[in-house]
């Protein structure tokens, strides 16, 4: 079973997947990690240079990829923790791949909680760069196209305020654990 986690930027799915993978003894990729290393660029360079079309189709390679790399041993635990970028499941295909192939953990935050993680943090986010809007009205846009996109394709949505990431990863491992016949059906 892959386990892969979505949510908004700042919702802390790489913190919350390096903690579930430590949980779990099993490797744990980041999304766009995987992609700046195989372009030998940064995401922003990235978006600069060839625009955001450019990035998702890269973003669709690198994710069949990952997950032609890790192949399901129906063990009934997780082989691999994958955490996605914040707009991964934008793409059509990339959310049909990663409903279908993966156990899709949707990570919600309030936008409160979203604009006081990223306040602080918005430096290399290229989503969030470059608007004649506030901040934080920013965020609130692109969550009214986008969290309707993670509810649709998660299988499990777990709310993150007031929590802490080991909290969260935790929380996460009870469920995995307890329902993992379930999940892996």
């Amino acid at each position: 079973m892959i386990i892969s986690l979505t949510g908004f930027m700042g919702c802390g799915k790489s913190s919350v997947g390096r903690e579930l993978a430590a949980l779990l003894s099993c490797p744990f990729t980041d999304l766009d990690s995987y992609i700046e290393e195989r372009e030998q660029r940064r995401i922003p360079d990235i978006f600069a240079a060839d625009g955001e079309m450019a990035f998702r189709r890269m973003e669709l390679d690198a994710l069949k990829a990952i997950l032609g790399e890790y192949r399901q041993l129906q063990t009934g635990r997780p082989d691999l923790i994958l955490s996605l970028g914040g707009g991964t499941l934008t793409t059509p295909e990339c959310a049909g791949i990663i409903h279908d192939r993966t156990v899709c953990i949707y990570l919600r935050a309030t936008i409160d909680t979203l604009f006081d993680n990223l306040k602080n943090d918005s430096a290399g986010r290229p989503m969030l760069a470059g608007e004649p809007e506030t901040f934080r009205q920013r965020i609130e846009r692109l969550m009214e196209t986008r969290g309707p996109v993670y509810e649709s394709t998660a299988h499990v949505i777990t709310d993150i305020d007031g929590k802490s990431f080991t909290s969260v990863a935790a929380g996460i491992e009870s469920i995995i654990l307890n329902r993992a016949p379930a999940l892996s059906s």
